[in-house]
């Protein structure tokens, strides 16, 4: 994904337009669209960032790398922001599953990654839904538009947060499948059981894990 977003710079400055390119994971940032081939100005990787959703403006977004590294950026309308949001939190969740292909378990740095992602949208969707009561409760009656629009976003949020809680599910039950095999037990390790009946030692056969 690419586009205009506004970016804080400084004081003196304030916001400035610049051109952001995701790709592969990586969030790089240009002077202009023109100044792609002359190199970017910073870049990040959206893996190591947390995404915080602003609580006051929707359509300001804040990614932070902790002790590290701040971006404040802001986009054109409610709309937009929605599309990175959604483009930054599928990056970060196809880095963290590649990860996990690659080392062959389930990390259990995915599913952190995935409950951050579940606090973004749960951010989001609280906004979001004060937008509909905003809307819908105007003096005067709805602002049918606003509304529509708000709604629209709602529900899109809600088809990500679904698919993100999926995907701690699937993280969770694979954790567990794969602990699994470590539970070994043996016959030695329980103690033998008279029978009644006989008076003889009775030996209480266990299935192995494998």
């Amino acid at each position: 994904m690419e586009g205009v977003l506004w970016k804080w710079t400084n004081y003196w400055n304030g916001w400035q337009t610049r051109w952001f390119i995701l790709d592969d994971g990586v969030l790089a940032y240009y002077t202009s669209q023109g100044e792609v081939n002359q190199g970017c100005k910073g870049s990040l990787k959206v893996a190591a960032c947390e995404i915080i959703v602003n609580p006051v403006d929707n359509t300001r977004m804040d990614l932070v790398i902790p002790g590290e590294q701040h971006i404040y950026l802001k986009a054109s309308t409610s709309q937009e922001r929605q599309q990175w949001l959604v483009a930054l939190g599928s990056a970060k969740a196809c880095v963290t599953t590649r990860n996990r292909k690659d080392s062959g378990d389930s990390n259990p740095d995915t599913l952190k990654s995935k409950k951050s992602e579940l606090r973004l949208y749960c951010d989001l969707l609280m906004q979001q839904v004060h937008m509909v009561k905003t809307a819908a409760l105007q003096e005067g009656g709805p602002e049918l538009e606003k509304l529509n629009e708000a709604t629209s976003l709602l529900g899109a949020t809600c088809d990500t947060f679904i698919r993100t809680l999926e995907d701690c599910m699937k993280i969770s039950n694979a954790n567990f499948t794969y602990e699994l095999p470590h539970q070994h037990v043996t016959d030695t390790a329980l103690p033998p059981v008279l029978n009644p009946g006989k008076g003889k030692e009775k030996h209480v056969q266990v299935k192995h894990f494998h």
